[in-house]
């Protein structure tokens, strides 16, 4: 116990309070901003930074998932929709990584462009999301029940290779496209359902990497250490942040470091 308690990092923690407080500020997930810090920064291994990290977020996003579910603001039928799509996919993900190895060099190829794309499209999201809305109002206007529900699956299924390979997805990009999917429905329900759907998405994928020898359990407390009063001190300051400042500042932010990895 004791050398475990002297393995901590407290690097490790300071970065996981100043992504806590970009986490409250922002209502970015963390996955966009941590795993490239510990790749890009701290040199941790791709799969180790991802798996990681997923455990991570799955264990901050139950108490966020909880005060959505007793506030009434989630949707069960969109979160089963896409737990039926993610679920599986992340299976599959995760086993594909394990068959080909998670130290190979093609499988850290692999996760380093996921993550990289994945952290330009979440850039675009983040940018654009009010054009984007309006682009496909139309459209899917004209579909049904049964075709919107098809469509949530397959954005399910999408986020649960991107979230397993990457750890980033889950967030901007998914409750982008559940707007556009239920436009109808009240903002706070739809991010509501989609942290409850990002809560199982996130250990499932979590406990795979765990399972395949992706875990730095050192590395997870002493991000826990700092991020957990990061998100305190960054949500009660959010109020104060000009969001058509910060916005963009981090848009850019996230697509230039998608640049650099992805390519």
């Amino acid at each position: 116990m004791l050398a475990f308690v002297h393995s901590l990092n407290p690097l490790y923690s300071l970065s996981g309070l100043v992504i806590g407080a970009l986490v409250g500020f922002t209502g970015v997930g963390g996955g966009s901003l941590m795993t490239p810090l510990l790749v890009l920064l701290f040199g941790i291994h791709p799969a180790t930074a991802v798996g990681t990290d997923l455990l991570y977020a799955g264990l901050t996003k139950i108490s966020g998932s909880a005060v959505h579910s007793l506030n009434g603001a989630v949707d069960w039928r969109i979160t089963r929709r896409l737990a039926s799509g993610s679920v599986p996919a992340a299976a599959l993900t995760l086993i594909a990584l394990s068959y080909f190895g998670r130290d190979s060099k093609s499988v850290s190829e692999v996760i380093t462009t996921v993550l990289g794309v994945a952290l330009i499209l979440t850039a675009i999201t983040l940018l654009f999301r009010a054009w984007l809305l309006r682009a496909v109002a139309e459209t899917l206007d004209r579909l049904n029940d049964r075709q919107i529900a098809a469509l949530t699956v397959l954005l399910g299924a999408i986020l649960g290779v991107l979230v397993s390979i990457s750890s980033v997805g889950a967030g901007a990009i998914g409750v982008t496209v559940l707007l556009m999917l239920y436009p109808k429905l009240p903002t706070v329900r739809i991010v509501g359902s989609d942290i409850a759907h990002a809560v199982p998405l996130t250990l499932i994928a979590g406990a795979g990497h765990w399972w395949i020898g992706s875990i730095d359990w050192a590395l997870l407390v002493s991000l826990l250490i700092g991020s957990i009063p990061g998100i305190a001190v960054g949500s009660a300051l959010a109020s104060r942040v000009p969001d058509r400042v910060l916005r963009p500042v981090l848009a850019s932010t996230l697509a230039l470091v998608g640049g650099r990895l992805a390519f």
